[in-house]
């Protein structure tokens, strides 16, 4: 086979993918700030070109100029590097884990500054070998360019492996193409040095993300998928007379707790940015039991009687249970499991004194402690057949008292100290219902 066929092959599908990928967010009308898939597929494109550039120069030493192979040889090994560092940078966006101390930034940064800079001081002293199927560089160069390939795969299968529980499945499929594919590759060009493959990883990654991740169909999916679960949210909670604004104001408030957790640095293994858009967009299946529940009960304007609350107790378990049997045969298991956990869990306590299962403190799932205290403040703020509303203040009051008992006092003090933007979402919203 001719010298550089196989980056012609993989140059055509990294090409084909970004003109479907252009064409289709064009036809959603997706705009916004240039993405990492973007950068992804212009780094990959370059690193493609040099890979199959120097793939000719280096066997053909005696047609083309020193210069020329200098530059193609730059630009691959430069390449590479750029390539497998923008795919650890998009590993930590896929997992939200971007650091936001400047020195661990500077920690991530170094080993690809100190690359390219040896690269480009060692350049000129590459050897070429001739190998039993081609020619291939040696030299401080090319060793330090692989050297730091295999410090940015480490760094990203440990991001991987630290965050594989809250990533989204197709996430993690993305990601495990990566790794496998490059580890392999790294594997076959250990034992077969002249054998020129490597440009095989970033099709192989460019393919992987777009068919897994980057499609913007799956954001068209997503929207119709959001809507439907507020509608249907929505029409499950008017049969005890609510506008919609209760499932409304309480995604907002959980996103909001969920998002004060993680901004302080609490939780941060399980809060990624996957697990906190699961969460804001199960929330308003927590009460979706509540179908099942007669409307005597449900709409009762006085106390209820001890028989008639075991039986409102029981929206949690049928809820769940609804869940299972509606989300169970979607490939989603993530919203599916997040959904459970809200819809089964949210009327557990702290003390341990709530329900269905009586769990406290850590047994009980950190998306239900959010949701119990978002759920509560919302009803005690919102009218009943037996109160009018209550004062912001004591709604706040209230929660603050709950602290130890009903809801988990680091949430509770998360909570307080996001005041000015529950108060913002509560009044937005209820002047629009």
């Amino acid at each position: 086979m001719e010298h550089g066929i196989l980056q012609v092959v993989c140059m055509i599908i990294v090409l084909y993918i970004a003109l479907i990928y252009l064409v289709e967010k064009k036809r959603l009308g997706i705009k916004g700030k240039t993405p990492w898939f973007e950068w992804l597929l212009l780094v990959g494109t370059a690193s493609i070109f040099f890979d199959g550039f120097s793939a000719y120069t280096v066997n053909h030493l005696s047609e083309v100029s020193v210069m020329a192979n200098r530059i193609a040889h730059g630009g691959y090994l430069i390449g590479l590097d750029t390539l497998i560092f923008i795919m650890f940078l998009y590993v930590l966006h896929l997992t939200d884990t971007f650091p936001k101390r400047f020195m661990t930034c500077v920690v991530y940064y170094v080993p690809f500054v100190i690359s390219v800079i040896i690269t480009l001081l060692y350049l000129k002293d590459l050897n070429y070998v001739s190998g039993e199927t081609a020619n291939y560089a040696e030299g401080i160069s090319s060793y330090a360019c692989f050297v730091t390939a295999g410090i940015y795969i480490l760094f990203s299968a440990f991001q991987f492996v630290r965050c594989w529980k809250h990533i989204e499945q197709r996430k993690r499929a993305s990601i495990a193409m990566f790794l496998v594919a490059v580890i392999i590759i790294t594997l076959i060009k250990l034992l077969r040095t002249e054998l020129l493959i490597t440009a095989v990883a970033p099709a192989l990654f460019v393919l992987g993300i777009y068919v897994n991740q980057e499609n913007p169909i799956y954001r068209e999916l997503d929207d119709y998928h959001s809507e439907m679960i507020m509608g249907f949210s929505t029409l499950v909670d008017s049969r005890d007379d609510s506008t919609g604004g209760h499932i409304r104001r309480t995604s907002c408030y959980v996103e909001i707790l969920a998002e004060g957790l993680l901004d302080r640095g609490h939780y941060r293994d399980i809060l990624t940015r996957d697990y906190i858009n699961n969460l804001v967009l199960a929330a308003p299946m927590h009460d979706i039991g509540k179908i099942a529940i007669r409307d005597e009960i449900l709409r009762k304007p006085s106390e209820l009687t001890e028989e008639e609350y075991e039986q409102m107790k029981q929206h949690t378990v049928k809820g769940a249970q609804l869940i299972l049997d509606t989300f169970g045969h979607l490939k989603n298991d993530d919203y599916k499991n997040m959904a459970y956990t809200v819809t089964r869990y949210h009327h557990e306590r702290w003390d341990g004194k709530g329900y269905p299962e009586g769990l406290k403190e850590d047994e009980i799932p950190l998306a239900a402690r959010i949701m119990a205290i978002a759920d509560v403040f919302d009803a005690l703020s919102e009218e009943r057949y037996y109160r009018g509303i209550m004062p912001m203040a004591e709604c706040f009051r209230i929660i603050e008292e709950g602290s130890g008992t009903a809801f988990e006092p680091l949430l509770v003090k998360v909570f307080l100290d996001m005041q000015p933007e529950i108060e913002k979402v509560y009044l937005g919203i209820h002047k629009d219902v």
